[in-house]
């Protein structure tokens, strides 16, 4: 019951926050300026998104093979696209997380080690989102000229950098109690492991550079879909403008982050002097391609030996 009350509660939150947010949007004007090149700009921003899950899968399989959880790079692609399905059904941004623990779990590398490479891949991926926000603020703040903007711009970013912050500095504490006392064990865990895979000479750069560049392509993704339907916002307003969008989309509050990216969108664009109304357009056609990805991913999903299985067997991770 308290799931079903969770999920319904997702779900009418999506639909308060469209319902506003489309309140600000023209449909018929929105499609009238559909053209032939607007499907070739759609078709682009899908396979920057497939090229964006690959990108993701390469800085997985680093951290998972430090969580004890190896795999080959197929198997890793393929449930990165899975996941991408779950994430668009499931009552939350993050729901494709769940799924992709429990594919690994399966395959073999056990519970703890697919929970700890989920979670230390997300918080890496976090961190690298709060850091590129903060560099870009310089920018961001002569974009935006509006004062709550700008202080809430502030206000979130910096929560998530301190967060970022406080799980490493966790993890490189020396208290043996953090290790055994049942609230910090795993938690402790996997800030130790984030650590040894940032500050690692072999694998740290290679994985900065893969987490900043997940979140660049989320900008190209955006920028295409703008380029689809001509609206008059250029890249660099584009890429200062997304990454924050995407940090709150992450809270799981609604489903596929649908609702909060609307609204959210539309506030950022307002608060940039833009119109609010191109920046609901945006977020529309932007979830757009995410859904038809998914699509992609339950297609994959209908066909995979994982479904097949019906969790009766393991599947097997490369030692």
């Amino acid at each position: 019951m308290r799931r079903i009350l969770l999920s319904t509660a997702k779900i009418l939150i999506s639909g308060a926050l469209l319902y506003l947010a489309l309140r600000k949007v023209d449909l018929t004007e929105l499609f009238s300026r559909f053209t032939l090149s607007s499907l070739l700009w759609i078709g682009m921003a899908i396979a920057v998104t497939f090229l964006q899950i690959f990108v993701g899968v390469l800085r997985w399989r680093d951290v998972g093979a430090a969580c004890g959880a190896p795999l080959e790079l197929a198997r890793a692609m393929r449930y990165n696209v899975i996941g991408s399905f779950f994430n668009q059904t499931l009552p939350s941004a993050i729901g494709g997380d769940a799924v992709r623990l429990w594919l690994v779990a399966r395959a073999g590398a056990g519970w703890r080690a697919a929970t700890y490479s989920i979670f230390v891949d997300r918080a890496i991926g976090l961190i690298a989102l709060a850091i590129l926000i903060v560099a870009s603020l310089p920018w961001s703040y002569q974009l935006i000229t509006d004062a709550h903007g700008r202080s809430a711009l502030l206000l979130v970013d910096l929560a998530a950098l301190a967060g970022g912050i406080g799980f490493l500095i966790f993890g490189a504490l020396r208290w043996s109690w953090l290790k055994t006392w049942w609230a910090t064990h795993h938690l402790h865990a996997c800030a130790v492991i984030a650590n040894r895979v940032l500050f690692s000479a072999a694998r740290g750069p290679r994985v900065a550079i893969l987490s900043l560049l997940v979140h660049v392509l989320t900008a190209v993704i955006a920028w295409c879909v703008v380029q689809s339907i001509a609206a008059p916002v250029s890249f660099a307003q584009v890429f200062l403008l997304v990454p924050p969008v995407m940090l709150i989309t992450l809270m799981p509050i609604s489903i596929a982050g649908w609702g909060v990216r609307e609204a959210t969108m539309g506030l950022a664009f307002g608060f940039a002097g833009l119109a609010a109304n191109e920046g609901v357009n945006v977020s529309l056609l932007f979830g757009a391609v995410f859904f038809m990805v998914g699509a992609v991913g339950g297609l994959v999903w209908i066909l995979s030996a994982e479904k097949a299985a019906q969790g009766s067997a393991q599947l097997g991770v490369p030692e």
